[in-house]
């Protein structure tokens, strides 16, 4: 879908005048490219988080002529979830706009790996919310990688201090067995370092369950987590049809569901809903809430769908997946406010944009005054974090519905940021990358 409003000529003899006409208007808008997958085995996961993030962007130019009077276009290309399509949607869109591409969404772990060092030459940054290369959150060595709100060594961290609460202590914690079920691929892979961190510090075993892409077949690996392994606590990082398909085959082994905790791209209704009752007590982390309980909501609804300009189905507006995406929207727009502050009201490049990042505070009263109390915690990037927080809630199905069923958790900061620092270090050491003195940047 192509929602740009570029200048068109309306008559031949007008040519000269329009062009002048075009070129003026085309300066005053700020372009994001979306790079989105509809088709493909991963549509089920790929369409909410398309919908809620073109959502808001329309809701922005609707209700408010965009972000301070400019306009916002976009361009949705499609991946299909692979990595070379990635490349090639990053390629054809990022020249794009007055001033080429404010910031890109991969909305995928693979190619965020894939365009990283590109999108860095090119100085246009990556904003991969909730997904992504974690040690990018050491802003020194990635300056233009933004994991932001919660990393998934942060959520994995966090999903072993609410188990850690659920035992009685991370002192219990010692000699239980904590299984990582994954989609074989970068994204699934990527907790595993801090887990297996985790497992030497507490004490706890550590089993890792790979998954072939796409994910519907996983009768082999349950036989192993149900018959053999058996974990006392069973974490997913499932994408698509693996995560409906992997709470079926948690039921038909008997593993409790309510020792079942998926990351947040495995706890949307695409993962519970086809499940049926299989899903009953399945629990998920989340970096915001679910539900359309909140004013923005109530807003897109009267300023979009009511106009007949939404991008998908009026009552899955505030399914996880489309407010996940949704935030990513609100993290990249607010971005370019904060860098309008700095950079003037006009179309911002990319190296603006990374400014607005690291300059980027969503305190209490900002998240109030955008419609969202209540779905976020309070963000604040800088040069040297760009992750801004790492906290995570918890939420459980209970047949119906997601309900809430903790408060914010953090990671253990310590040891997550330890990990990022290192794993940044050693990249520049490979890449004789100089990291950034943070201190000089203004």
């Amino acid at each position: 879908m192509t929602v740009r409003r570029f200048g068109l000529g309306v008559v031949a003899a007008t040519v000269a005048a329009t062009g002048l006409w075009a070129a003026s208007a085309a300066a005053q808008e700020q372009f994001i490219p979306l790079l989105t997958y509809r088709s493909g085995p991963f549509a089920p996961s790929g369409i909410p988080s398309a919908n809620g993030f073109a959502d808001y962007l329309a809701l922005l130019n609707e209700r408010d002529g965009g972000i301070n009077g400019i306009k916002v276009t976009w361009e949705e290309c499609e991946t299909q979830y692979n990595n070379d399509r990635g490349v090639e949607c990053y390629e054809r869109l990022k020249n794009k706009g007055p001033t080429g591409a404010s910031l890109v969404n991969p909305y995928s772990t693979g190619i965020t790996y894939a365009i990283l060092e590109r999108a860095q030459r090119d100085k246009i940054p990556i904003l991969s919310l909730g997904y992504g290369r974690t040690d990018a959150a050491d802003g020194r060595v990635w300056p233009y990688a933004f994991p932001a709100l919660a990393t998934y060594w942060s959520n994995a961290s966090a999903i072993v201090n609410f188990i850690a609460q659920k035992e009685g202590g991370h002192d219990k914690l010692k000699g239980k067995k904590i299984g990582h079920l994954f989609l074989e691929s970068a994204y699934g892979r990527e907790p595993i370092p801090v887990l297996q961190a985790l497992a030497q510090r507490h004490g706890f075993e550590l089993h890792t369950f790979p998954v072939s892409p796409p994910g519907n077949e996983q009768k082999a690996v349950w036989l192993q987590i149900g018959r053999q392994v058996r974990p006392d606590w069973l974490l997913m990082w499932g994408w698509g049809v693996m995560n409906a398909t992997a709470v079926k085959e948690a039921a038909a082994v008997g593993y409790p569901r309510n020792k079942f905790i998926g990351v947040w791209w495995s706890g949307d209704e695409t993962t519970v809903i086809p499940a049926g009752d299989a899903a009953k007590g399945y629990i998920a982390t989340t970096f915001g809430s679910p539900g359309a309980l909140y004013p923005v909501h109530r807003d897109i609804g009267r300023y979009v769908y009511d106009k007949g300009k939404g991008h998908g189905p009026r009552e899955r507006i505030g399914e996880v997946l489309y407010n996940n995406a949704m935030v990513a929207a609100v993290v990249s727009t607010e971005a370019i406010r904060t860098a309008q502050g700095k950079y003037g009201v006009k179309s911002l490049r990319g190296e603006e944009v990374r400014w607005g990042l690291e300059n980027l505070t969503l305190n209490a009263a900002r998240i109030n005054a955008l419609g969202l109390e209540g779905v976020l915690p309070e963000i604040k990037l800088s040069c040297l974090d760009h992750e801004g927080g790492g906290w995570v809630r918890l939420q459980q199905w209970d047949g119906k519905q997601w309900k809430l069923i903790s408060d914010w958790i953090a990671p253990d900061r310590a040891l997550v940021r330890g990990q990022i620092e290192a794993s940044a270090a050693k990249y520049a050491a490979e890449k004789q990358i100089t990291p950034r003195d943070c201190s000089k940047e203004g």
